[in-house]
């Protein structure tokens, strides 16, 4: 199978008929872990969604292992963990029974790793209620309890660090550490620095209409 590498070529998006970026010219490879920068309203969230393939308003060309995303809509999907501002979380379930139903879509988990992932976000004890009882910081870590279960060589994460304390943080940030040593391919964005060696940056300002930026 072709290493994970994600290219992206000429590639732009219009809302609300602004442009919020165009010209953006870049490729990442397994081991990369790219923060996306700019101040709210330029397009990061926009730009993780394309990406992952959830919109379609774009313009240009994305390809992942080499192929167009609209050509491997199935496999694509397969090799990815979206996280963004929704938490993806079925409320009528569990934390556990969420996280059942994640690690069944690629292969298999014991309960006792899934509360094991649970208890990374300091969500263990809550795990056996129902989700619609939980607030939206608690949501948000029950979701990304699935870093701690995924296998996708790609992960594409808008904003994970949002109501996590410091200790949560450190714990992510080694989690997402260990995907890109054994060969991950993982984008973020993030308002705060992040504390990995090796971080590249996209600064999306840089590819507003006019800027000439390319990466």
């Amino acid at each position: 199978m072709t290493p994970p590498h994600l290219e992206l070529r000429n590639l732009s998006c219009t809302r609300d008929e602004r442009c919020l970026f165009a010209g953006l010219n870049a490729r990442w490879e397994a081991g990369d872990l790219v923060q996306l920068l700019g101040p709210n309203g330029c397009g990061k969230s926009s730009l993780m969604r394309i990406l992952s393939g959830v919109s379609r308003e774009f313009e240009g060309e994305i390809l992942w292992r080499g192929r167009k995303l609209q050509e491997q809509t199935w496999e694509f999907a397969q090799d990815l963990l979206y996280i963004g501002h929704q938490p993806g979380i079925k409320k009528s379930l569990t934390p556990l029974e969420n996280l059942r139903w994640y690690a069944s879509l690629s292969g298999s988990a014991s309960d006792s790793q899934l509360i094991e992932a649970l208890a990374q976000l300091g969500m263990a004890a809550y795990r056996d209620i129902p989700c619609g009882q939980l607030s939206a910081g608690q949501l948000r870590r029950v979701a990304l309890a699935r870093l701690y279960l995924s296998r996708a060589p790609l992960w594409i994460l808008d904003e994970p660090f949002t109501a996590i304390d410091k200790p949560g943080v450190a714990r992510l940030e080694a989690r997402i550490e260990q995907q890109i040593q054994s060969g991950g391919l993982v984008l973020i964005t993030s308002h705060q620095d992040l504390s990995l060696a090796g971080v590249k940056t996209l600064r999306l300002e840089d590819f507003r209409p006019g800027a000439g930026g390319l990466l």
